[in-house]
């Protein structure tokens, strides 16, 4: 009943909030909120994701004590981190927590001798607690309140040696700016060109502050330590506990028992190439029922986890630490030990293994029927990849798939094209983007990145799946059982808002009201297709919707177009996964190893700590990405690439290269044939003179200037300016290679040789 009443309580809007922040900046808080617009003790939690969403959006900022102030604004007392000087000798310092989006403002400190006296020792790398006053564009004028004695974090970063001697600690963190210094007994026999856990220690040197190694990570010029970087500066555990350990290992194949066998059903698994796990299986025939003419059946198998990892044991105690596995270019950190992972959870081919499956009926249209839930035993038939079954489909089968080409292959094809036609009729949002893997030689070091292949068989296993994913939500719901929903709200009424008018700028019209959906989405981009505007309207489009989270309460899948989701198909790569088998074998009655009451107690935390840590591997995923595309890419540093401009702000423009994704930026400061404008509304750097644009999603023609692997960093110049680059063709561009430099180290700070 609260949960109904926290649904239907009015909210104030957006709106509405952001007008009384405005009117009160500083002085706001959520129980401030909470008493002005009259919302109970069952809207808090409502009032609370609102809150948490106007912040991801950058339309607030939150202060130290959790008072607001609107978009673009600093609170009259903030926490700032103090990161360098400027010409004059003051302190310059930026704030903790900026949500707005682009660059933070910069707040400069003028320290007269009696405040550096009571002060003490302040000084870069220190956090301080300070009142500030605008003082300019993006500038603040701060006064420091007290230095704020904290517990120094490790630092991680790359041990270098200057020409005198010394030795340095350049941190891997871009927003770390200044670097630390190592004095001799401190190196713990790390070497220069290695990375380094070091502890920050009281005191200075030359202004900088000192630390000593505490751990050596791995030498600099192995491009498999770039991945070890995310991982140690988020926090991802990459050990399992002694006992995790023991209960993996001691865990023994499932015996038939009450079990359905599906053993004699030629299930199979359609993978990736690189898959380091294998948590589903697939199986399509036409139905034999006579009501059901040119219908089918399908079999969606999935690993049985929750066999393995029970309620309240130390495997579920690492699982739920970890939320979900974390994929890197060259490792993957598992949700569970290998044991599980790699081996009995895996569905191995031709090795029987315990599964939850899902029978699904479809209809000649491919709209479902009825499903059917199970507790089963299986036995792979085949793994295939991907690539491998779409050649075979295309007439081209290895001796492998040859095999089952009539008997599953074709079935399933045939089967998805009944479903294809009902997700045509319900139109997900049909955003395309695109994914990079790379490609690491024999020799550990680089080949390639390339896009990823979307074939027509990653959609077939893609929409069974969804089937599945809908299948559970649906039994959860029908059972009265609790659901760790995936969600994925519609866009903001601002984004919408902000959307519209930038489409319109370019004579594109999107439906007023308030009932838009994908297809209304699908629409512009349909008609985008082919035009000079595909990229950026895909672009923008893609940025106004929101991020899709876990949550116990219902709120629909509005990317997907459906008005109940769960991840039911992952559980060896997903915790939320385990939950919803848990949930089903309770609500089934398929064992006793359900989902516990005091889970059920504790949904709506859980669903929280999931949803933080896939936001925390998607970071890692993406930064470790970053830094080995920046490998790659510095030894070509000078060379000039095609691209499209992915960001637009007062600072300059983020670029991201069309072959191999690679984003960096360019610095409004080198534009230096005009003075650039930032006009927010389009999305664009417009020339007060010539009246040039950089805008969101143009083609443009860059030259690499620097490429920094330590931070993942590159800086672009523009070739050309403004619109002239849009005709400019590809000029001097060398072929992309892995070929290692034979003059400088791999990792070091590249610079084309005007820069040096």
């Amino acid at each position: 009943m609260a949960r109904k009443k926290a649904a239907t309580q009015r909210l104030p809007s957006k709106q509405d909030i952001l007008a009384f922040i405005a009117e009160n900046p500083g002085k706001v808080g959520k129980r401030e909120i909470a008493r002005a617009f009259n919302v109970g003790p069952s809207g808090r939690v409502a009032l609370k994701a609102l809150l948490r969403e106007l912040k991801a959006e950058g339309d607030i900022n939150q202060s130290h004590g959790k008072k607001m102030t609107p978009k673009g604004q600093l609170p009259e007392v903030v926490l700032v981190d103090l990161v360098r000087l400027d010409r004059d000798g003051d302190l310059v310092g930026r704030p903790v927590e900026w949500a707005a989006g682009g660059e933070p403002p910069r707040i400069v400190f003028e320290l007269s001798n009696r405040a550096r006296r009571e002060l003490g020792d302040v000084g870069i790398g220190d956090r301080v607690l300070a009142r500030v006053q605008p003082a300019g564009q993006n500038r603040y004028r701060g006064r420091i309140m007290k230095r704020l004695e904290q517990e120094e974090q490790p630092v991680l970063g790359l041990l270098s040696r200057t020409e005198n001697g010394e030795f340095r600690l350049q941190p891997t963190d871009k927003k770390v700016r200044h670097e630390y210094i190592i004095a001799p007994e401190h190196l713990a026999d790390a070497k220069p060109g290695e990375f380094v856990v070091a502890q920050p220690l009281a005191g200075r040197r030359f202004g900088l502050k000192i630390a000593k190694i505490t751990e050596v990570i791995g030498s600099a010029t192995d491009p498999k330590a770039l991945s070890l970087i995310p991982i140690h500066a988020l926090g991802i555990p990459t050990r399992f506990s002694d006992a995790a350990i023991r209960e993996a290992e001691k865990a023994k194949p499932v015996p038939l028992g009450n079990r359905e066998d599906l053993r004699h059903i030629p299930l199979i698994t359609i993978d990736p190439e690189d898959a380091r796990d294998h948590d589903d299986a697939v199986f399509a025939e036409p139905d034999d029922d006579p009501n059901n003419e040119g219908g089918w059946h399908v079999i969606v198998a999935i690993a049985d986890v929750a066999h393995y990892v029970r309620p309240g044991s130390a495997l579920d105690h690492e699982a739920r630490m970890r939320g979900n596995s974390t994929y890197f270019p060259d490792r993957v950190v598992p949700m569970l030990p290998e044991a599980l992972s790699a081996d009995l959870c895996s569905l191995v081919e031709g090795k029987d293994r315990a599964c939850m499956a899902v029978h699904l009926w479809f209809d000649a249209d491919g709209n479902k029927i009825r499903h059917k839930f199970v507790r089963g035993l299986m036995r792979c038939a085949a793994g295939l990849n991907y690539r491998q079954v779409q050649q075979a489909i295309d007439g081209q089968p290895d001796k492998i798939a040859a095999e089952f080409l009539e008997p599953v292959l074709k079935p399933l094809y045939a089967c998805h094209a009944a479903l294809n036609k009902a997700r045509e009729a319900r139109q997900p949002l049909a955003i395309v983007t695109t994914e990079r893997r790379v490609f690491i030689g024999k020799d550990g070091h680089i080949a390639a990145i390339k896009p990823r292949e979307h074939l027509l068989s990653h959609q077939v296993i893609e929409d069974f799946m969804i089937a599945a994913n809908v299948a559970a939500a649906e039994e959860l719901e029908k059972r009265r059982q609790p659901c760790m929903y995936r969600v994925h709200e519609p866009p903001s009424d601002d984004k919408i808002d902000s959307l519209r008018k930038f489409l319109n700028s370019l004579d594109y019209r999107l439906a007023k009201g308030q009932g838009l959906r994908p297809m209304h989405f699908n629409a512009i981009l349909e008609r985008a297709r082919g035009s000079e505007h595909e990229r950026l309207i895909n672009e923008v489009v893609l940025r106004t919707q929101m991020q899709a989270y876990y949550t116990p309460e219902n709120l629909g899948h509005f990317g997907l177009n459906l008005s109940r989701y769960a991840h039911f198909t992952s559980p060896i790569r997903r915790y939320a996964d385990v939950l919803v088998h848990r949930a089903l074998i309770r609500g089934l009655r398929l064992g006793d190893d359900g989902l516990p009451p005091e889970d059920v107690e504790n949904f709506e935390q859980i669903a929280e700590h999931i949803s933080l840590t896939e936001r925390r591997s998607m970071q890692a995923e993406r930064d470790a990405l970053s830094r080995f595309i920046a490998a790659y890419m510095a030894e070509h540093v000078g060379a000039t690439f095609e691209g499209s401009i992915t960001g637009v702000t007062r600072f300059g423009l983020f670029v991201a290269l069309t072959e191999t994704g690679a984003e960096g930026f360019v610095p409004i400061a080198t534009l230096s044939d005009d003075y650039y404008e930032h006009d927010e509304a389009h999305r664009a750097l417009v020339g007060k003179r010539s009246k040039k644009r950089f805008r969101l999603g143009d083609a443009i023609t860059v030259r690499l200037e620097e490429a920094t692997p330590v931070t993942g960093g590159l800086r672009f110049d523009v070739v050309g300016s403004g619109d002239d680059t849009q005709r400019r063709s590809r000029v001097g561009r060398p072929a992309l290679s892995a070929k290692k430099s034979t003059n400088r180290p791999s990792w070091a700070k590249h610079r084309s040789r005007k820069r040096r």
